[in-house]
């Protein structure tokens, strides 16, 4: 395990890109999301990511360069196709034009197709949430994510399908919920076999459809279990449908070889409210009731949606980010696939802190 700063991991995951064979700008923009996943506590589509980009990148299963191509414009009702471009470029794009036209309409939604991997989900949130948007985000991988069992089931048959829903308060950190509807993401579980650290019960299950810990069970053929039981597994169905049936791209099945994300993301104006400040006012008069209750242990406050995240990103952004010797050697490899020495690699880390 070693500490790593903000600046010189993006710098790393940049490089890599770059070499790769994306634009300066793009390269950058990747490394910059994939970075930010790893600040705020989402490791699991941080920079363990980077090696896997770059195999769907040499691969010919995303391009670099492309742009979100608006196939359907119904005013306040888009359709983009990703073209299999970066999903970080695609998504910043569809966000950007998603933030126009809510302000333009008052309300709008964007639906994506043909995506590359759309990274943390609560990015898009955040992205609209600087524009003073609430937004809702759904999104499904077609078919490669087959890896959650329906609730009563013993098989792979769902996509993880993650949601989030964002409404950003006036001088705070916007409430954000960002969950897979699966009982963790798979990226959480790729985390924890490079460490080599069993998952809580619960979670997974083998191949036979038996419970388990061992996260390299999952990768043996096994499955993540939908969370809360019937509840998850009906919100992961209506989550893949919202996604993949509305956009075009499909709903999750079987047989799919190539990584694409489907995703709608809604868009609400609330500065055209009739009480604009009625609304922010009320939002933290119910903040606040909620965080008041007394907590159960003394020592782990009431939180909202988002404040953990909010506190990982700025303690890490001072500390350092912990990289896992096995995602490191992942970093590593896929630097050296692209041609760059993993001597000028090693060479841009400092031994800890930011």
């Amino acid at each position: 395990m070693r500490l790593i700063g903000t600046g010189p991991l993006t710098g790393i995951v940049e490089r890599i890109f770059a070499a790769g064979g994306c634009g300066a700008e793009e390269a950058g923009r990747i490394a910059r999301h994939l970075v930010d996943s790893n600040l705020c506590g989402h490791d699991s589509h941080g920079v363990v990511r980077t090696r896997r980009y770059i195999d769907f990148l040499r691969a010919g299963t995303v391009f670099p360069g492309r742009s979100a191509e608006l196939v359907f414009d119904g005013g306040s009702l888009l359709v983009i196709d990703g073209q299999f471009g970066f999903g970080q470029t695609i998504g910043e794009q569809a966000m950007d034009l998603l933030a126009e036209r809510a302000k333009a309409t008052g309300i709008a939604l964007v639906t994506i197709r043909r995506s590359g991997h759309l990274g943390r989900l609560g990015d898009w949130a955040e992205r609209l949430a600087g524009h003073g948007l609430v937004s809702l985000h759904f999104l499904n991988t077609t078919g490669l994510g087959l890896m959650v069992t329906p609730f009563g089931g013993s098989d792979r048959r769902l996509s993880p399908s993650p949601l989030a829903i964002c409404v950003p308060v006036e001088g705070r950190d916007p409430i954000l919920l960002d969950i897979t509807t699966a009982m963790t993401a798979e990226g959480k579980l790729l985390v924890a076999k490079n460490k080599g650290e069993p998952v809580a019960p619960g979670i997974i299950v083998d191949k036979a459809g038996q419970p388990t810990t061992d996260p390299a069970d999952f990768y043996a053929g096994g499955a993540i279990l939908p969370f809360g039981g019937h509840r998850g597994a009906g919100l992961n169905i209506l989550t893949d449908i919202l996604s993949g049936a509305l956009s075009g791209g499909g709903c999750t099945a079987p047989g799919v070889t190539v990584l694409e994300n489907t995703m709608t993301s809604i868009a609400i104006d609330v500065n055209r409210l009739p009480d604009r400040a009625a609304y922010a006012a009320e939002i933290l008069r119910f903040s606040g009731w909620v965080k008041e209750s007394p907590p159960a242990d003394p020592a782990a406050p009431v939180l909202l949606p988002g404040e953990v995240e909010a506190a990982t990103r700025r303690r890490r952004a001072a500390e350092g980010i912990p990289i896992d010797d096995a995602t490191w050697g992942d970093i590593r490899a896929a630097a050296a696939s692209v041609g760059l020495l993993e001597a000028d690699i090693d060479a841009m880390v400092p031994d800890a802190g930011p």
